[in-house]
């Protein structure tokens, strides 16, 4: 995690912030499968790896390899990954309460 940015390299504004660490869809995504654990992704998908990566740099997830053939790797959520639930959980609901809206209209 070498590559982290340090707190005065990032916008004032914590809103920004927080959308530059996930406001990408697949980050989201990613971050919601693994609040259920611990998950072994293929790592010959581009795009999921170049997400999986930047997290890891942000100290939002972790990667274990394991030395075996064929490689093995597993992502999983660091206590400051994990730390997003609430965000996560907030941004669920309001998807569910938005579409249930629209049903009543």
């Amino acid at each position: 995690m070498s590559s982290q940015r340090k707190a005065n390299e990032w916008p004032a504004c914590p809103v920004e912030t927080t959308l530059m660490l996930i406001g990408d869809k697949w980050k989201v995504l990613i971050l919601r499968d693994l609040l259920d654990g611990t998950k072994r992704f293929g790592v010959s998908q581009k795009v999921l790896t170049a997400q999986l990566r930047d997290m890891e740099n942000s100290g939002l997830v972790s990667r274990k390899v394991y030395a075996e053939v064929p490689p093995r790797v597993e992502y999983s959520l660091t206590d400051r990954g994990r730390s997003l639930q609430p965000i996560l959980d907030a941004m669920r609901n309001w998807g569910t309460e938005y579409k249930e809206s629209l049903n009543e209209t």
